[in-house]
């Protein structure tokens, strides 16, 4: 068969060019070395004690113009006096303007007492304070600063030092703001402060709460919010790459507010990585934000991604993993192979990350022990671990789900996307266990690693079309909807040799200019031909073609775009990847990745039709910017740290 790359790299060179543009937009004035002008925009209510505008650009783009709170609610303040409390918006105030857009409301507390509230912006920081005039006490025992921000245009979030036992967060901590930036939170006095993240997936509202004591006499108490300028990736060598892609970094890192009733499946505890803020915590994902914490453990002094990763990675462990060893997947749904892998990589992350080889002794038998019940799913003993779904035909019925991340597809038995994972997380283990020097434990998951690498390929490899069908169910049949996503991933961790590795993606790319996809701005179709309607959710026609190129049923999506452009970059392919990764990084510097918390099947910005529409249903999933870090993992250095137990 004879490959035209030229043909590939040619393809869609308006799209590309469009979106190279956009990049070039976004950091024309940004100097490599030197922080960027972040902008903040503020109004003040002119009638009553409240903000009514907060928005930013860290950046110093036009991203500002919308506002990150809820209509008609604002940044309001509440008084509480023994056990009763008032809104500040109810009482008397007047305002007097400050330099600049800064305020100063006078809030009457009582006949002698008035609380003073100075709202300062300057140079893209915001300084909130809080003061108490005139004698005696303010008539109020301690305050709360609410902000209420709208998931809907995107979903604020919170990174802090550490959380608490009791959910709460500890100052300082950054306010991540997808696609619009991020803000160190803080105060001198930290150790008064509570601070809450309170949410509802229903009602689409994040409420960040701060409750801190009334001043006293002759004391102020104050907040800042001041942008946050990530620094790039030690080690990394491509400083245009970096200017493009910082902004958008944060946005993997969701943790959770609290939301839905605690005691149910449903809802989510304060500060565990989930798919947005007010949606689901999901362990099969968690690899996906632990990734990043390789080249970014630390986004602020004192400020870890690498704690937070630990945190989730606890709470699956202890919390959401059953006596069999199988790990919850999300709500109180089983059976998904990838989610007890994707645990354990994530605690590879961390551990790589930070050196914290105490943790890692504390976790490591609970670590074997969900990896274990992977290996008794290898039910026929021939490496390849077996799901608990057949995959046969017709037996994908909701609400039942398939073996995987992919959800709505019919993936079971000898299943290559999990099977996959598996083998990344087999081998994270073994590494694991030689940091600690227990050297039999570092064989048998080593020696796992080996028996699933040798028959993948061989059980998977579809001689007529020359790439890997999707799995192999429980009859025979090879499922194969030329699907990028698995066969990307096979090459990425070294499951086909890089010679077979580099054939399959050329052979895929030739079959995307055969059925016509050219947006890879977009990313990559999650399949290149409809899935069936025995093997899907959706179709109404038996042959898929009703619902293809919409959600998961060939729907385009970036993450996919991810291990497409890692697995070039492993066998070389390095233009066709770089072509792909200017094409994302073009629409992402417009936030076109998502499109706010939507929550509606259909109409979520995560996925899109290979036009361009929207037809997903979270409408942001952190899962889709996980395509960043294409821009560390194109570097050779960078990229041999998170493939070295592959090696």
């Amino acid at each position: 068969m004879t490959i035209d790359r030229r043909t590939f790299l040619q393809a869609s060179t308006a799209t590309i060019a469009v979106a190279r543009d956009a990049v070039r937009t976004a950091v024309a004035s940004v100097d490599p070395v030197a922080p960027p002008t972040p902008i903040l925009k503020l109004e003040s209510d002119p009638h009553r004690a409240s903000i009514s505008f907060l928005s930013w650009d860290t950046d110093g783009g036009d991203r500002a113009q919308r506002n990150l709170l809820r209509t008609a609610s604002g940044i309001t303040l509440r008084l509480k006096t023994g056990d009763a409390w008032r809104e500040a918006v109810d009482l008397p105030a007047r305002q007097h303007k400050l330099g600049g857009d800064g305020t100063q409301y006078h809030l009457s507390v009582s006949p002698r007492e008035e609380l003073i509230w100075n709202i300062k912006p300057r140079r893209g920081s915001l300084t909130l304070s809080f003061a108490r005039h005139l004698g005696g006490n303010s008539g109020a025992d301690s305050l709360e600063l609410v902000f209420p921000f709208d998931p809907r245009v995107t979903p604020v979030t919170a990174i802090p030092t550490d959380w608490r036992e009791d959910g709460t967060l500890q100052l300082p901590g950054v306010i991540c703001a997808p696609d619009f930036g991020q803000m160190i939170l803080d105060s001198a006095y930290q150790a008064s402060v509570e601070v809450r993240l309170e949410g509802s997936r229903a009602n689409h509202t994040v409420d960040l709460v701060l409750r801190f004591p009334a001043p006293g006499a002759n004391e102020t108490f104050t907040f800042t919010l001041t942008p946050l300028n990530l620094a790039p990736p030690a080690g990394l060598k491509d400083a245009e790459m970096w200017k493009a892609a910082r902004r958008g970094w944060c946005n993997l890192w969701q943790p959770s507010s609290r939301w839905g009733e605690q005691n149910r499946p449903f809802s989510a505890p304060a500060g565990v990585l989930s798919n947005n803020v007010i949606s689901d915590p999901a362990s099969c994902s968690l690899w996906f934000y632990a990734d990043p914490i390789l080249w970014t453990p630390e986004i602020a002094p004192g400020i870890s991604a690498a704690r937070l990763v630990r945190r989730s990675v606890d709470w699956w462990l202890d919390k959401r993993t059953r006596p069999s060893g199988e790990v919850i997947c999300y709500w109180d749904y089983g059976n998904f192979l990838d989610a007890n892998a994707g645990v354990v990589i994530a605690a590879w992350d961390y551990v790589e990350a930070t050196g914290d080889l105490a943790w890692l002794r504390q976790r490591i038998e609970r670590l074997e022990f969900v990896s274990d019940f992977l290996a008794r799913r290898d039910v026929d003993g021939d490496g390849m671990v077996e799901a608990t779904q057949s995959g046969n035909r017709g037996t994908l019925i909701q609400p039942a789900r398939s073996c995987c991340y992919v959800d709505a597809v019919n993936c079971g038995h000898k299943d290559g996307y999990s099977n996959a994972v598996i083998y990344r997380s087999w081998r994270c283990l073994a590494d694991l266990e030689a940091k600690l020097a227990r050297a039999d434990q570092k064989a048998r998951y080593a020696g796992l690693a080996d028996r699933l690498k040798a028959v993948y390929a061989r059980t998977l490899f579809n001689p007529e079309t020359g790439w890997l069908g999707w799995w192999k169910s429980a009859d025979g049949e090879l499922h194969d909807y030329a699907t990028p996503l698995m066969n990307s991933m096979a090459v990425e961790y070294g499951l086909v040799d890089p010679a077979q590795g580099g054939e399959i993606l050329s052979r895929l790319r030739v079959k995307m200019q055969s059925v016509g996809f050219t947006r890879f701005d977009l990313g990559v179709p999650l399949t290149l031909v409809p899935v069936h309607r025995s093997d899907y959710v959706l179709p109404q026609k038996e042959d898929g073609t009703d619902t293809f190129q919409q959600y998961q049923n060939g729907g385009a999506n970036a993450l996919v775009g991810a291990h497409f452009m890692a697995a070039h970059y492993v066998v070389g392919q390095t233009e066709e990847a770089d072509r792909l990764l200017q094409a994302m990084l073009g629409r992402q510097a417009q936030g076109k990745f998502q499109n706010g918390v939507v929550d509606k099947a259909h109409f979520g910005g995560e996925w899109t039709t290979w036009d361009g529409q929207p037809c997903g249903y979270e409408g942001y999933l952190a899962d889709v910017f996980y395509f960043l870090l294409a821009v560390v993992l194109r570097e050779p250095e960078l990229r041999a740290r998170m493939l070295r137990p592959m090696a």
